[in-house]
């Protein structure tokens, strides 16, 4: 398929993904009138947290996997189409924040906010770091990235000396990060429940006004 074909059909996957967006949040907006997230904004973390920790550990499970394991073709497959996706919400998801801004902040101590705002900005920087140092590993000999096989993304750098094995370091440790900094959210979403006991890990789960 040609660059204009997938990049047409890209673009049309991406703005019908924005539509259905717009359908869901168009009667209540998240930043004046809701406690919470909208269910849209909900639908794209834990997607995201689904597809992170998929990834990761398919990731480290190809690691080892031999030329004649069924899955060393698969796997590969499978993991850059879903590391395409992934990038793909990251996007909606943001572009979501700035259309309808973030809800009223539960009321912490302003270290708490600060510490808050920090990961969730070092969260953002990971997630594309990880994403575009995966595509670079994988159009480093200058193929493009399938995206489950309807079209392919193509290598926009390529040839270059030791592209592949650099941005494999760079994966790898934003990966790892990415992993931490997910755990103590996590932890950090239960003390909040069941320490604080406020509800910034029930608004994450369903609408609240």
């Amino acid at each position: 398929m040609g660059l204009n074909n997938w990049g047409e059909s890209y673009t049309l996957g991406l703005w019908l993904l924005a539509q259905i967006h717009c359908r869901n949040e168009r009667v209540l907006s998240v930043k004046s009138i809701l406690r919470g997230w909208g269910w849209s904004h909900i639908a794209y973390h834990w997607l995201s947290v689904i597809l992170i920790v998929g990834l990761y550990f398919l990731g480290d499970y190809m690691v080892d996997l031999d030329y004649y394991d069924p899955w060393y073709q698969s796997g590969p497959f499978w993991h850059r189409s879903f590391g395409l996706l992934l990038f793909a919400l990251f996007l909606l998801r943001f572009l979501n924040i700035l259309r309808t801004g973030k809800p009223e902040a539960v009321t912490v101590a302003k270290w708490e906010r600060l510490v808050s705002i920090l990961v969730h900005w070092l969260f953002y920087i990971l997630v594309v770091t990880a994403c575009i140092s995966g595509y670079l590993i994988s159009s480093a000999d200058g193929r493009g990235v399938s995206f489950f096989g309807w079209f392919d993304v193509p290598a926009v750098v390529s040839g270059v000396d030791l592209l592949e094995e650099r941005a494999g370091s760079v994966h790898e440790y934003a990966v790892n990060t990415i992993m931490i900094l997910g755990l103590l959210h996590g932890l950090a979403a239960l003390k909040h429940h069941f320490l604080d006991r406020d509800d910034t890990l029930l608004r994450m789960i369903y609408r609240r006004k």
